[in-house]
């Protein structure tokens, strides 16, 4: 196993003992999330703790991370302890579930690369299906955790893949949640949209802002916007 470092410009993280490696999912929607000096930050899921490192790359105020898996917990710890943001960026060990109902305080933003796997689609790995499937964490119990802890202004971003959105956003409707803006991101240029990254509020929006971001050419190199988009994060 490669336990060394990954590095960013600004930053380095271990991800070797976490469910949640880094990937382009987290990497995305982190770079897409707007963020303001003021914003008290939940992510929801950290794995190894990237999303809350890039944000507070941004400028935030602070993040708190939450994390089921000890392994992913611990590993997050010492990602933040490393970083030029250890004062701002805090670990937690719990169940977002659990977090909901004894946290009092309430988050301008909530961050998630959620489970998404369905049915008998199961991986194989105990600790890899805790971190990808949604038998741990439902898309509702989700949503009902975001909503006790999200303020009345704040807003919820999520990726997610385009087919499991749309099962996503109905049961987001029902719990009072509107879709504000979202990026369709597509793999290949030509290709479908294969993920989505949404933002989601619970005051009613008149229309939603719809982009599509296309990562890698027909040759498979990657295109201008994607490196133009992640300038600030990955190394030359």
């Amino acid at each position: 196993m490669d336990s060394r470092p990954f590095f960013f410009k600004k930053f380095a993280l271990f991800h070797h003992r976490s469910t949640m490696k880094i990937g382009t999912d987290a990497i995305l929607l982190a770079r897409w999330v707007e963020v303001s000096p003021d914003d008290e930050v939940l992510d929801i899921g950290t794995g190894c703790g990237l999303i809350p490192l890039m944000l507070a790359q941004k400028g935030i105020k602070s993040a708190d991370a939450v994390e089921i898996d000890n392994d992913s917990y611990e590993e997050a710890a010492q990602n933040f302890s490393n970083s030029a943001w250890k004062s701002q960026l805090f670990a937690v060990n719990d169940d977002v579930k659990h977090y909901s109902e004894v946290c009092t305080k309430k988050y301008d933003l909530i961050v998630s690369n959620p489970p998404f796997f369905f049915g008998d689609n199961i991986p194989e790995k105990a600790k890899k299906g805790l971190a990808r499937h949604t038998n741990t964490l439902s898309y509702n119990d989700l949503l009902v955790s975001v909503k006790k802890l999200l303020k009345p202004d704040g807003r919820f971003s999520l990726v997610l893949p385009a087919r499991e959105s749309k099962t996503f956003l109905k049961d987001a409707e029902n719990q009072g949640f509107y879709l504000k803006k979202e990026m369709k991101i597509v793999p290949i240029e030509g290709k479908e949209p294969n993920r989505i990254n949404m933002q989601l509020v619970v005051n009613q929006v008149d229309k939603t802002e719809s982009e599509v971001f296309v990562l890698r050419n027909q040759d498979h190199s990657f295109t201008k916007d994607y490196k133009e988009f992640l300038k600030d994060y990955y190394l030359d």
